[in-house]
């Protein structure tokens, strides 16, 4: 049986007013909207600031709306992969999603994944996400540490193969750096 409130919103498919109202306490109700409502930036836009999820929902001409995206990616980052293959080359757009969620440097485009800022903020969020990067920032000793002392940071004790995980999609050219060693393996003070 289904819920309530789906039953009103199918109910309502066209019904503006009724819309520009649940998306403030159901925002995914969206879903239900037919598609004049779907393209109404209005009524996108208030419910991607509250459940970013709700862009799937939105009308392609509003993925490829800069204001909408980022709105979007602000409240979930991992719902750029929604946006428009343009605003996937957008560099605020994307830094602005990779600040909430590494992972969607998977889905940034190739410039982007060989922009120096984007990846560090990508890497701060999901250090795993330097095998997205390109050839030439996995072999970046600034990427390369930022990436290695996150996973330290966050990935200690029965999840330290995650720090071979990351040291793995890293240029093997830098692998042996000493900074880097000495990142995974800190010298050991001594007893006295």
């Amino acid at each position: 049986m289904e819920d309530q409130e789906v039953i009103d919103a199918r109910e309502h498919h066209s019904d503006r007013d009724y819309f520009i109202k649940v998306v403030e306490t159901n925002p995914l109700l969206i879903e239900w909207a037919d598609d004049k409502i779907c393209d109404d930036k209005e009524i996108v836009l208030k419910a991607v600031k509250i459940d970013g999820g709700a862009l799937e929902f939105a009308s392609n001409r509003l993925k490829d709306d800069k204001d909408v995206i980022i709105a979007a990616s602000k409240q979930a980052g991992w719902t750029c992969c929604y946006a428009s293959p343009r605003l996937k080359k957008d560099k605020e757009v994307i830094l602005t999603a990779v600040k909430n969620d590494g992972q969607i440097l998977y889905y940034a485009s190739e410039d982007l994944r060989d922009d120096k800022e984007v990846v560090l903020e990508a890497v701060k969020q999901k250090p795993l996400i330097i095998k997205y990067a390109s050839s030439r920032l996995r072999a970046d000793l600034d990427v390369a540490k930022e990436a290695l002392k996150i996973a330290k940071e966050k990935y200690h004790g029965p999840e330290e193969h995650y720090i071979e995980d990351v040291m793995f999609f890293i240029e093997p050219e830098i692998q042996d750096n000493e900074e880097l060693q000495m990142i995974i393996n800190p010298p050991q003070e001594e007893n006295k």
